[in-house]
């Protein structure tokens, strides 16, 4: 039984939501792998858990530019339609700055460094677990 920040009492036991370990890890570990492929940069997993329930991992790279950036989710969007049952939704390929990519269980954002250091998605999700930072 873990516990969580969210909606409960402080120190009262609350059980995780269900996560689709059998489901998840394999997606998390082919869109890691994809990823290094494309040479993104800076890659960073992030664990969801008792964060939200919109996915079970959000992961956060880095492209060198908008062509990188396009090229990075192209080819993820490509290899997620070819190994799984499921289509991603993209969102902002037209100007690649920043795309986002629902593969479902796995949520994947590509910047470029300069929208990446705006926006700074790694500090808004990691504010309560500093020491969870992975570097993938």
């Amino acid at each position: 039984m873990g516990t969580s920040r969210e909606g409960a009492a402080k120190g009262a036991p609350v059980t995780e939501p269900a996560r689709n370990e059998s489901g998840s890890a394999p997606l998390l570990g082919l869109v890691l792998e994809t990823l290094d492929e494309a040479k993104a940069m800076e890659v960073i997993s992030i664990d969801l858990a008792g964060k939200s329930s919109i996915a079970d991992y959000m992961v956060v790279a880095s492209g060198r530019s908008n062509r990188h950036v396009g090229a990075i989710a192209d080819q993820l969007v490509k290899r997620l339609k070819k190994e799984t049952d499921f289509g991603a939704r993209v969102e902002g390929l037209p100007h690649c700055d920043w795309v986002l990519i629902d593969a479902g269980d796995v949520i994947v954002h590509v910047f470029r460094p300069e929208v990446r250091e705006f926006y700074n998605l790694e500090k808004m999700w990691l504010a309560d677990r500093p020491d969870e930072r992975v570097a993938v």
